[in-house]
């Protein structure tokens, strides 16, 4: 998509989405957001792929250095690295081997920041380059002190360029998309509010291009369930998303509170006009309250290393009593966890109902199974806390 193209359209009429509403005005949330985290995806930042779109670039750094004028914090999530590497070596084609996708991070990543720095300072605003990957805010210390640095650039009115650090991730810390990596970033500096520029207008009921009676979602509530029958479908050729992802990105933003809007990165001027509460894209308000930073790190967890099941009764001392877990309700542990790890509670069904800060190993915990705390003596050979997880270390996931 070119800049002589214009936004997807529908000619589908206004119809009921069925979805619930949110409580609070979108208007009301895009003029009162202070603090902005905006994310881009590949296809716009390298116009499909073609290199880096210095002219776009050079709209978004205009729009983001005007928010910090008027008082604004604002950090850009972006991606590009891979799909300018991909276009500086001559490939044609995304890698699949995870040495080469490295590879072109490392290149395309030279480009992509000197862009943006160069961009940004024209418009007479700082830049700093951040490259994170999920054990960096997996690690409690890590976590913090990438949240430190964060506001300590937002407070010296820099604007933070975010990017997963492709050039030494694996399978195994990845983010798996910058659509997430947006929603962490969000969550990380407690955004209020959470934009994701993409090649579409927003979400609609069902593909536009196949059914013709599909309705454009202009409003509707972060982390409502049926947002993501209506996102199916795969990313572009470029990229790693899809509208998928971006819903499950503002389920995840609004738990500290981030409301997240959806729109065409082409649109002009579309941060300012947002922010000025013009309805543009599709806009998921959270309903939710911020969550306390711990718990917040804690539900941000992509990787666990292990898992609790518990039984019925359990579940409902947790997640409508918020009590906190006894071993006595535990039937079986998953995993090679220490104390002190972040881990899943999951229910009889096996779906994660809570996640916390384990009291007991692994190992113990199996001993512990199905006891009194009056056993855990005799078990373990010494007497710690009675809670497999306290309540204050504890939060629930289940919505």
């Amino acid at each position: 998509m070119n800049d002589s193209t214009t936004a997807p359209v529908t000619t589908a009429a206004a119809a009921d989405t069925g979805l619930e509403a949110p409580r609070r005005a979108p208007a009301d949330v895009l003029r009162g957001a202070r603090r902005i985290v905006v994310k881009v995806g590949s296809s716009l930042v390298t116009n499909e792929g073609r290199g880096l779109d210095e002219h776009a670039i050079g709209q978004w750094s205009r729009q983001l250095a005007a928010l910090v004028r008027d008082g604004r914090e604002v950090i850009m999530v972006s991606s590009g690295a891979i799909a300018e590497g991909m276009k500086r070596l001559g490939w044609t084609t995304r890698p699949k081997e995870v040495h080469e996708l490295q590879a072109a991070a490392a290149v395309g990543q030279m480009g992509l920041a000197q862009m943006y720095e160069t961009k940004l300072r024209e418009q007479g605003v700082g830049s700093a380059q951040v490259l994170l990957t999920h054990a960096d805010l997996a690690d409690r210390e890590r976590y913090l002190n990438a949240r430190s640095t964060l506001r300590t650039l937002l407070a010296l009115g820099v604007v933070p360029v975010i990017n997963e650090n492709d050039t030494v991730v694996n399978d195994e810390i990845k983010f798996g998309d910058n659509d997430t990596l947006g929603a962490l970033v969000a969550n990380l500096v407690e955004a209020d509010l959470l934009i994701i520029l993409t090649d579409q207008r927003g979400l609609y009921t069902a593909d536009p291009r196949k059914d013709p009676s599909a309705a454009f979602v202009h409003v509707a509530r972060a982390g409502d369930p049926r947002l993501e029958a209506m996102a199916g479908g795969a990313g572009s050729r470029v990229g790693t998303g899809g509208m998928i992802t971006k819903i499950l990105a503002a389920k995840r933003a609004a738990g500290s509170g981030a409301s997240t809007v959806i729109a065409w990165g082409r649109e002009p001027d579309v941060l300012l006009r947002l922010i000025g509460g013009e309805p543009i894209g599709t806009c998921l308000v959270a309903d939710m309250p911020k969550q306390q930073a711990r718990k917040q790190w804690m539900a941000d967890h992509l990787q666990l290393r292990g898992a609790v099941t518990v039984d019925a009764g359990a579940v409902d001392k947790l997640v409508r009593e918020g009590k906190s877990l006894l071993p006595i309700g535990m039937t079986a542990v998953e995993g090679d966890f220490h104390r002190g790890d972040v881990i899943a509670v999951r229910g009889p069904d096996g779906r994660e109902i809570a996640r916390g800060l384990a009291n007991y190993a692994a190992a113990e915990a199996r001993l512990l199974c199905r006891r009194s705390s009056a056993e855990f003596e005799r078990l373990l050979g010494y007497a710690a806390e009675p809670e497999m997880i306290h309540r204050d270390n504890l939060v629930v996931t289940a919505r």
